[in-house]
């Protein structure tokens, strides 16, 4: 015998299950639609890969060309640039950056976080406060102070200085309060356990998903950055690929491809997509990841 399907009202008749199949069903279409608007414009970007400058300047094409391997092999053979030594320098900068940049991060907040002391709010405060100075604001001094103590072509302007990141500690800061229990660190001191034993076996794993997070957003950020390297990087063989686009995009307009912008543009791309793939999964897998609750 077939179960009778219960149904439920509220308070104006309307049947709550319909209500909720119809939010459900509203919901993926928006999401679907906010998908593909996000991935059109990857697309449109291997479209025009695959398409000479003239196609590519003359307006819009919804489907691929067979210029791929010649955008290609114009990329590798240009004499003013060297794709693979640009993608070696990025790759360095934006990883040397991204990981000590969170690790020392999640370090502070765990101090802030772990110990009580005479200005820990101030301190607190300050660091916040410096979330409000905009990096163009410092550029013209900090140029110069590199300038003098001869940092100039040099990778220490651009990895030291971004390893103090106010909003990565303050993500970290936050996740770290709701997940990181004061308890559980005060178990492990009992237990004969260092301060950074303790960080490092506890806190660190602890704080899978958020590092996961500004790993990318790390990663990403300095991947892409073009401002400071401008400033500070002359020499060819150690720029970065954001730098390498703007030579392209500035040669002379009598040999200026867009189809080799276009490639050189994917090519520095791949990077970001595999970085994220590789600690999505982390995210995902970490959601419901807390320690001890008080």
């Amino acid at each position: 015998m077939a179960k009778k399907k219960i149904h439920t009202y509220d308070e104006k008749g309307i049947d709550k299950s319909m209500s909720i199949h119809a939010r459900r069903v509203v919901a993926h279409v928006v999401l679907v639609f906010i998908s593909i608007m996000c991935l059109f414009w990857f697309y449109m970007l291997f479209v025009n890969c695959t398409r000479p400058s003239a196609q590519v300047t003359s307006g819009f094409h919804a489907l691929p060309g067979n210029y791929f391997m010649k955008n290609w092999k114009s990329l590798m053979n240009a004499g003013n640039i060297d794709v693979w030594q640009g993608l070696l320098n990025s790759l360095f900068v934006a990883f040397s950056t991204c990981i000590l940049s969170v690790y020392f991060s999640t370090l502070t907040a765990y101090a802030i976080h772990a110990y009580n002391f005479p200005g820990k709010k101030a301190i607190y405060t300050f660091i916040l406060a410096i979330m409000m100075i905009p990096t163009q604001v410092t550029a013209l001094g900090f140029v110069k102070l590199c300038r003098d103590m001869g940092y100039e072509n040099n990778y220490i302007p651009l990895i030291v200085p971004s390893i103090a990141a106010p909003v990565t500690f303050f993500y970290l800061k936050q996740y770290m309060d709701s997940t990181l229990s004061l308890s559980l660190i005060e178990a492990s001191r009992i237990d004969g356990s260092s301060e950074f034993r303790t960080f490092n076996r506890i806190a660190l794993p602890l704080m899978k998903p958020a590092i996961a997070v500004q790993m990318i957003f790390g990663f990403v950020g300095n991947w892409n950055n073009y401002f400071t390297p401008a400033l500070l990087i002359d020499e060819p063989e150690k720029k970065t690929l954001p730098l390498l686009i703007a030579t392209l995009r500035g040669s002379d307009w009598q040999s200026f491809d867009m189809g080799k912008v276009y490639m050189l543009i994917a090519f520095s791309i791949f990077p970001v997509i595999i970085v994220y793939l590789i600690f999505s999964r982390y995210i995902v897998a970490g959601v419901a990841l807390g320690g001890v609750k008080e």
